[in-house]
């Protein structure tokens, strides 16, 4: 197995990034278009556990926005061709908590890249 292909780490590289912008202007269209249209999706939050890509697609469109943050100590790894893995810490302005968040990309045949798997959660006070 190839472990950080460099043609593969940079399309994901960019797909990472522009989920981000995406996120950060609240471009929910664009959200929804990262995420696997699938029921097996899943993205567990802060503060929800959403299963399938319809209940992704709909706290999108309720959300309102995320809150605006930097990244930090962000880690890109793909496994072979087709798989990769996506790390980040994250801090937001008055919140003293450090946010993680880590994606799972699936390059498919019919979609491209896609997040299959999300999570992201708030630990410990910044350092």
């Amino acid at each position: 197995m190839i472990i950080d292909d460099p043609a593969t780490l940079a399309e994901v590289t960019a797909r990472f990034a522009a989920y981000e912008t995406a996120l950060m202007t609240n471009d929910v269209a664009a959200l929804d278009d990262f995420f696997w249209p699938s029921e097996k999706a899943l993205r567990f939050g802060a503060g929800e556990s959403l299963f399938g890509f319809s209940a992704i697609a709909a706290f999108r469109a309720a959300r309102g926005g995320s809150p605006q943050r930097r990244l930090r100590a962000t880690q890109i790894t793909s496994f072979g061709l087709d798989h990769a893995v996506a790390t980040t810490e994250f801090l937001r302005d008055g919140e003293p908590r450090i946010g993680r968040q880590t994606q799972v990309w699936v390059r498919f045949p019919d979609y491209g890249w896609r997040i299959v798997s999300a999570h992201v959660s708030l630990v410990a006070e910044k350092s």
